[in-house]
Order: C-alpha cells, then sequence, then structure tokens
C-alpha cells in the first residue's frame, strides 16, 4: 500500500512560508494540505483563496484542500481557480453531498468527504462511489497541535472494510494529532494518507521528519 505524507501548512511560520514548503518538498512530502476554517463551522478562521494562490506559486505539489466551511460549495469554483487539486468537504455540513462531490469533479479535482470523531461511517456510506478521499478526522477540526483520539484507530480500519468492500479506490487520509507514536498504528489499521503539521513544522529537522514518519509505516524511499 501506497504512502502519502501530507504536511498541514496550519503550523507552519508563515514568516517563512516559502522556505518552509521548499523545507518538505526536498523532504519527500506527498501533497500539501490547506486547512480553510470560516469560525462558523469549527471556531477558527484561517485564510482562502489568496492563500492557496500563493501556495501554488511556491510548489507544483498536488494541493489538499481541505474546507471546514459552512456551504463549502460557494468557494469550490475561486478555490479550483487558485490551485487547488483536491477539495474535502464534511458531511456534517452538506445535506447536498452528492451534488458538491460532483461538482469538485466537474471542476478538475479531486473529490473528498470529511467526518468529525463523533460522525459515523454511515453518514457517507452512499456516496462512496463519488469518493476520491474519505477523510477520517482524528481530533476534533479546528485547531493544530491536538491530541490524537485513541479509539479513531478503529474507526479507520471499519472506514477500510467500507471502502474495500464497496472496491473503492479513495484514498483514506486521517488527520489530527499524527505523528511518530501515532503514524503506524493508524496505517497498521488501513490508512495511507497522513496529514502532519506540528509533527513535521515544529520538529528540529522538518526535512528528515517526512522520512521518518514514512518509516514508521514500513515505507522507505
Amino acid at each position: 500500500m501506497s504512502v502519502r505524507i501530507v504536511p498541514s501548512i496550519l503550523s507552519a511560520d508563515f514568516a517563512r512560508l516559502g522556505e518552509q514548503i521548499a523545507t518538505v518538498v526536498a523532504g519527500g512530502a506527498d501533497w500539501i494540505h490547506i486547512d480553510v476554517m470560516d469560525g462558523r463551522f469549527v471556531p477558527n478562521i484561517t485564510y482562502g483563496a489568496k492563500v492557496i494562490e500563493t501556495v501554488r506559486k511556491l510548489t507544483t505539489l498536488p494541493l489538499d484542500v481541505h474546507l471546514m466551511v459552512v456551504e463549502p460549495e460557494k468557494f469550490f469554483d475561486d478555490f479550483a481557480s487558485a490551485g487547488a487539486n483536491g477539495m474535502t468537504v464534511h458531511a456534517e455540513v452538506a445535506p447536498h453531498l452528492h451534488r458538491q462531490l460532483d461538482r469538485i469533479r466537474e471542476l478538475g479535482c479531486r473529490a473528498g468527504a470529511a467526518i468529525n470523531p463523533s460522525t459515523p461511517l454511515d453518514a457517507v456510506r452512499e456516496v462512496i462511489p463519488e469518493l476520491d478521499l474519505l477523510l477520517v478526522m482524528t481530533v476534533n477540526p479546528g485547531y493544530g497541535a491536538q491530541k490524537f483520539i485513541p479509539y479513531s484507530i478503529d474507526k479507520v480500519r471499519r472506514a477500510r472494510t467500507m471502502l474495500t468492500e464497496a472496491r473503492s479506490r479513495a484514498a483514506l487520509e486521517v488527520d489530527g494529532g499524527i505523528g511518530r507514536d501515532t503514524i503506524h498504528a493508524v496505517w497498521d489499521a488501513g490508512a495511507d494518507t497522513f496529514v502532519a503539521g506540528n509533527a513535521v513544522f515544529c520538529a528540529p529537522d522538518p526535512e528528515a521528519e517526512i522520512g521518518a514518519l514514512r518509516a514508521l509505516c514500513g515505507v522507505t524511499v
């Protein structure tokens, strides 16, 4: 199983954003994760299309945009134009999830659905054929550097079973508290894509940290 390490710029030093992105690119990062928060769906507020546009100029890596917002469809066109390669919306704020995933794909982006720790997997079961990515949150979204929720491991395992039974090729992504002490367990449970913010950007050597995380999944480059 392939492993993707996806540094989240939520934990980056924005005064040195270009330098920090260059460092994780050199370290072998697979995608760059961009958390968009609106202060409504989650308590924090982050950034929008302008930051996506800026990051797009700094790297050719795929930009994995996570929309922690209400009415995410209002942002699809602008984010695609800014350079997003994938957009993930939360099932909790997407009563028309099928339509929203379809629109993301129409814009040429990878379509993902995210679920919070308290949201059951059944919330996305009916749209599995439309998914390019399923994101299982392993913390409650809204802030970086949170503690991993241990019972998320079983949920990741059940998510992998659900995707396998549906013969889905969607990536299974985890986000929240991912670091050296947690990544192997969620990889072993079936995740293949790992968002790591604090663990990478706050490490003494972010470039080397990406390799260390990958190695803990039994993968070397």
